[in-house]
């Protein structure tokens, strides 16, 4: 029964992401990106990934990260005054380092990721081309944002995030691949495969193959872009200016208030979100000036445009209010209001589909 599960998940996978092959194995993401780099490159060969402070991931190389020991880091930077992708100088840097890997996607990049252009100067170089879609991988497969797959050697994702499956991770990759990859999971990184997480994906990627998920998806990004210009509209300075994805970037220099700080006081207003590092930052990534929100979740509760502008008047208020206790209290009653009004789904049914662990 154990092969089963895990060969449905691997079909649905397949399908969904229009794969050759699919490892549905790694605990998370980020043992799925070292099982992708071991599956192509040797310790102390060279990677080249975007920067933490720049909207990376720990395990795209940053310095305190295993990655970076195992592995020689070079990261690439984004244009500081715009905040997005600067092309030209990734090239540059590819054909200065040379990087045995050149790594695409982000944890906190509000725009769409051209990976064709990834792949083109990954052969330029004679580098693989890794493609990390942890947070996007819902949009993805909604066909909302573009696809890595033809593009890259190896793309790795969560199965959370936007594809709102249970915590995990996955590899996609060409059939060409598929041995190494295997092998860099199991024995390499990993024991037993985790049975009861795989069978989650394997019921996520049933419900992402339905008209439900595209129209969930489809709403997330309309929900962030409301929920983005509503934050314009409150004085908010917002990285790149918008956003194309389900995130947002706030930079709170203009606010004199700092991420952590806000973080933590919009916690107290039953407000989820994370302070983080912007482009250049000046601050510390322990406090630094930035907060990142997104929209998955009240999405899922079946929030909308309406919701999101409320939402934004909530931060604000909160900001306004940062070293008021009593009006950061009654944020929270407001909040609380809110979403009682939008429970969270218990779970979510598939049309036509009376067994989701059946063999399609």
């Amino acid at each position: 029964m154990t092969d089963l599960i895990e060969r449905i998940a691997q079909q649905r996978a397949k399908k969904l992401f229009k794969a050759e092959h699919a490892n549905v194995q790694p605990y998370s993401g980020s043992v799925a990106n070292l099982a992708a780099y071991s599956a192509l490159i040797k310790p102390g060969d060279t990677i080249m990934g975007m920067s933490l402070t720049d909207g990376g991931h720990l395990t795209h190389g940053w310095n305190v990260s295993l990655t970076s020991r195992f592995f020689k880091s070079m990261p690439y930077t984004v244009d500081p005054k715009t905040g997005r992708l600067d092309f030209n100088l990734i090239e540059d840097l590819a054909k200065k380092h040379h990087p045995k890997i050149i790594i695409s996607g982000a944890t906190a990049y509000p725009r769409e990721i051209d990976f064709e252009i990834f792949g083109q100067i990954a052969k330029k170089v004679g580098a693989f081309h890794v493609s990390d879609i942890a947070h996007i991988a819902g949009l993805v497969v909604a066909g909302i944002h573009k696809s890595p797959i033809p593009y890259a050697d190896i793309v790795s994702t969560t199965t959370h995030k936007t594809l709102r499956g249970a915590r995990g991770g996955m590899l996609l990759c060409k059939k060409e691949h598929a041995g190494k990859v295997d092998k860099a999971v199991f024995p390499g990184l990993q024991g037993g495969p985790h049975m009861q997480t795989i069978t989650a994906i394997a019921v996520a990627l049933a419900e992402a193959d339905t008209p439900e998920f595209v129209a969930y998806a489809k709403q997330i990004v309309k929900n962030s872009k409301a929920l983005a210009k509503k934050l314009l509209e409150h004085g908010f300075n917002l990285v790149t200016g918008g956003t194309d994805n389900h995130l947002i970037l706030i930079d709170l220099r203009n606010k004199n208030v700092p991420g952590k700080k806000l973080a933590k006081a919009l916690d107290r207003a039953r407000i989820e979100t994370n302070y983080n590092t912007i482009p250049a930052d000046p601050a510390p990534p322990a406090n630094p000036s930035g907060l990142r929100i997104g929209t998955p979740a009240i999405t899922t509760r079946g929030m909308k445009e309406k919701e999101c502008e409320m939402i934004a008047g909530f931060i604000n208020k909160v900001v306004e209010n940062i070293d008021n206790e009593s009006a950061i209290e009654e944020v929270g009653k407001e909040v609380l209001l809110l979403c009682s009004q939008f429970p969270v789904p218990e779970h979510f049914i598939i049309p036509g589909k009376n067994n989701i662990l059946s063999e399609e």
